[in-house]
């Protein structure tokens, strides 16, 4: 823990309030009220004195221990020797000292809190656990009666209900998937081997996420879910495999069979290398997400490594321990597929399919290239953003307003706005803060309001209503009752993290740089007008830079060079009397007080008073402020910001109902023409769509690398450049899929939706290389025999490796696809982001899956017609020609 900020309450300040009439006719100045009350509050060390042989520490004691220390300061002394003391010339009580940060809690009125920073790099969890461990034994039972501490806002509560929702998800979709093994293979024993093979890959890998230090959140198991359906795959594929050959071991006559193991390793030969590399190319397709920087790079990561985890250790174990549980469980009579009713129906259905597709295989492949065209206008209108909402079940509410407003005022402002926002049913508490934490990280003005809303569970929530319908009431219910404010809706976690990354609170922002203040501030007006017009804009709110409002004291130098003083001198006095300095301060054991010496109130409310503060010359005379320096109001800057070494204001805009990126091309669009930059002044976008500019830029040139070592790699399986061109032709179809389905559920493309489809691109070449393996076999086999001489042949063979094998594909597709579904409905925390990785996975299978069924049999037909089958008949009947002519 780095530190606990205090913010809100009082502290306590030992006031010492001077009567300047008094001070006049003591004739003392306040400049040596101010050092005789410093000097007396401080303690000294004499070493130490030896007594009777014993050592002894010598001190000077003279801490101030209470407000009877002050007033009897001496600061001075009459002719007759008398002592004047502080409370001689004014008075002595314990007040607050003047604060710059006031909360709230439930429309209750002030309150006192603190804020726990956690140091960069170490556990929130495990810190937040502590703090709330260390609060129930230690601050708890400590407190005075009636004193009662709430939390306000919990990140852990968030953390456990977003580890725990990807908890049960892996869960559903491990029983899920094992469930599909049981129900196509209609064999326990044979389903076991896969069931057992998917923990056992789940557990390295979360050994592996241990040995890195990788914790268990929401990203990390996310990546294992998502890649749950696909460890499975070789499992099935090799078990299928192994049927397909026990079956036809099981025809043979009794004396023909061979050794059941032999059986199993043959099939595990068959299939064996193909799957290994179906697995290694999804682990390489993850190789763009590890290119990632920044912060998409931090939050992906670990989706990274725990996918590449899994599918590498399943792929381990597909070629290691899966042919070894094969041996020990598939043991006596495997039934044979046409046994199961599911695989008849599968059959039943798909052979008429297959086969018109394979009658009409150029007007399949037309329609193939016709579906990719069609997705296109679909591509073109969904919308961007960095990264989808993660719910984060807390709102922050932060709303802005002119600078200028009393502590007093924003008191009443934030009291009135939680009193309204009290008001709704959903929210469980609401402590808002107005100024900033006593800390170095929090730079807030006063104008500045943080306002967390802590929600009840969404089942105590009104029927039907979500989160942006609830955002959007309690916007509207405030804008009518409370005016003059800026709203911007956010939550805490994504505000602190586009605050840090970008300075900008809110999703989008405008920075503009240049040499002034003034002209900066005219410019940001210009573009908070100019945005206002933009559609889907719901505030826009331009930092006043320039609109601070100062009372200056213009020392005049010949005034104060004719009574002898200097401008210290008469600062000095300005700071004490007006302003009130906080001299020294008390130490009363761990607790430090400031002591403050100032003019009274109402000796300093008006500038009719201001301009009679008495400053004391070197001979004793006292001459009003008004002969030695101009009072006037100006206005000045309220902060002053500098990036890259110049001045900068911002614009904050907020958002609601569109995409981040199309706003984005509207609103700059709409300052261009708006807003004429002056020479020497710039105007930037800033905002969270830069994290997703910054990986569009990256992703342009790490992905053709990956699908370029993706074909090396297709190649290195299987030899031939016509197969890794049909295995790549998947992915432009199952874009189109994934494209449609975004579409149709109102997703926007964002980094989560790219990494979604970096995954499917690897789902894509293993459904892709599984199908050329059945297709091949077949063709192989067909041609051993001598039966691979015409179309029909080779219509036959393809039939054959299509529709006899259907059963290992629908269960590697649905293995696959039910893996994801767990993840489509899923409602919990975390869910968002997790929809939006697995939706166009979801999309993109499907259509793999149509293609892998229907278009891949047509271009195989082709392929190997126009190839080999054409040619060798051609030759075949030249060679019968001449030996009948020869004849």
């Amino acid at each position: 823990m780095a530190e606990v900020a205090s913010v809100g309450g009082f502290v306590k300040q030992y006031q010492v309030t001077i009567d300047p009439d008094k001070l006049l006719a003591y004739n003392i100045p306040i400049n040596t009220v101010v050092e005789q009350v410093r000097r007396a509050n401080q303690e000294v060390g004499g070493r130490v004195l030896e007594f009777t042989g014993t050592e002894y520490m010598v001190r000077g004691r003279g801490y101030i221990q209470n407000p009877a220390d002050i007033e009897t300061v001496a600061v001075g002394a009459q002719s007759d020797g008398t002592p004047i003391l502080v409370r001689d010339i004014g008075f002595v009580q314990i007040g607050p000292d003047i604060r710059r940060g006031v909360v709230d809690f439930n429309g209750m009125g002030d309150a006192a809190g603190g804020v726990v920073v956690v140091r960069f790099g170490v556990s929130v969890y495990e810190v937040l656990n502590r703090v709330k461990e260390a609060i129930k034994e230690k601050v708890q039972p400590s407190l005075p009666e009636g004193v009662e501490l709430v939390v306000t806002y919990d990140r852990s509560e968030l953390i456990d209900h977003s580890v725990e929702t990807l908890r049960q998800k892996l869960i559903e979709e491990s029983l899920i998937v094992s469930l599909v093994c049981l129900v196509f293979l209609f064999h326990l024993r044979s389903a076991l081997v896969a069931i057992i093979t998917l923990p056992l890959a789940v557990l390295m890998a979360m050994v592996a996420m241990q040995w890195i230090g990788l914790t268990s959140n929401i990203m990390s198991l996310g990546g294992m879910a998502i890649a749950i359906g696909a460890m499975v795959d070789a499992a099935i594929v090799m078990i299928e495999n192994a049927h397909k050959h026990i079956e036809r071991e099981q025809a043979k006559p009794p004396e023909a069979h061979r050794p059941r193991l032999d059986v199993v390793i043959e099939a595990g030969r068959e299939v064996g290398p193909s799957l290994f590399f179906s697995l290694l190319i999804i682990t390489v397709s993850f190789l763009p997400v590890f290119a990632l920087q920044d912060q998409e790079g931090r939050l992906f990561k670990p989706l990274a490594y725990t996918n590449s985890f899994s599918m590498f250790f399943a792929a381990l174990l597909s070629i290691t321990v899966t042919p070894f549980l094969m041996m020990l469980l598939i043991r006596g009579r495997v039934p044979p597929e046409e046994r199961n009713p599911i695989n008849r129906l599968l059959i039943w259905i798909y052979h008429p399919i297959a086969r018109l597709a394979l009658k009409l295989r150029y007007l399949m492949v037309a329609i193939a290239l016709l579906s990719i065209a069609a997705i296109i206008p679909i591509y073109a209108s969904l919308g961007s953003e960095f990264m989808p909402p993660l719910w984060e079940e807390t709102i922050l509410f932060m709303p802005a307003t002119l600078p200028g407003a009393s502590i007093q005022t924003m008191k009443q402002t934030i009291q009135e706005q939680d009193k309204i926002l009290m008001g709704f049913p959903e929210v469980a508490s609401v402590f808002a803060k107005a100024g900033r934490a006593e800390s170095a990280t929090d730079p807030a003005p006063l104008e500045m309001v943080e306002t967390v809303i802590y929600l009840k569970p969404a089942d105590q929530w009104r029927t039907g209503i979500t989160p942006g319908e609830l955002i959007g009431e309690m916007n509207q219910a405030l804008n009518a009752k409370m005016t003059g404010f800026a709203n911007s809706w956010t939550m805490p976690i994504k505000a602190r993290i586009d605050m840090l990354s970008t300075g900008i609170r809110t999703p989008i922002g405008a920075k503009v740089y240049g040499p002034d203040l003034a002209t900066i501030g005219q410019i940001l007006s210009q573009v908070e007008a100019a945005v206002r017009t933009v559609p889907g804009t719901r505030s826009a709110f331009a930092e006043r830079v320039n609109q601070g409002y100062y009372l200056d004291f213009d020392i005049d130098r010949a005034a104060i060079a004719r009574y002898g003083l200097s401008v210290m001198d008469v600062q000095e006095v300005i700071m004490a009397a007006v302003g009130g300095a906080n001299l020294t301060q008390t130490i009363e054991g761990r607790e430090r007080f400031p002591v403050n010496v100032r003019y009274g109130r109402e000796l300093r409310d008006d500038l009719g008073k201001l301009r009679r503060v008495l400053v004391a010359t070197h001979t004793g005379v006292q001459v009003p402020l008004e002969e030695l320096a101009e009072l006037r109001f100006v206005d000045g800057p309220t902060m002053i910001k500098s990036e890259a070494a110049q001045l900068v204001g911002y614009v904050y805009v907020d958002v609601a109902d569109r995409d981040t990126g199309s706003y984005m091309e509207d609103a700059r669009k709409a300052v261009t023409e708006m807003v004429k930059l002056p020479s020497g002044y710039r105007l930037e976008w800033s905002g969270s769509f830069e994290g997703m500019q910054r990986a569009g830029q990256r992703l342009k040139y790490v992905v053709p690398i990956t699908l370029v070592i993706i074909s090396v790699l297709l190649y290195f399986n299987a030899r031939s450049l016509a197969k890794v061109l049909i295995v790549l032709t998947a992915v432009p179809f199952s874009l189109s899929g994934a494209f449609l389905l975004l579409w149709l559920l109102g997703y926007h493309l964002s980094v989560a939706v790219w990494v979604g489809i970096i995954a499917l691109a690897g789902v894509d070449a293993e459904t892709g290389i599984v199908m050329l393996l059945y297709l091949d076999v077949a063709y192989d086999r067909w041609k051993r025999e001598g039966r691979m001489n015409s179309i029909r042949e080779l219509e036959g063979a393809i039939m054959e490796g299509a529709v006899q094998r259907v059963r290992p594909k629908m269960m590697t597709v649905l293995a696959i696809l039910m893996g994801l579904l767990p993840i489509m409905w899923s409602s919990g925390a975390g869910s968002d982001v997790m929809k939006r990785i697995a939706a166009p996975m979801v999309g993109g299978v499907v259509t793999s899956f149509i293609l892998t069924l229907l278009i891949y049999p047509a271009i195989y037909v082709l392929w190997k017609w126009w190839g080999e089958v054409r040619h060798r008949r051609s030759v075949s009947e030249v060679v019968e020609l001449t030996a009948a002519s020869n004849c």
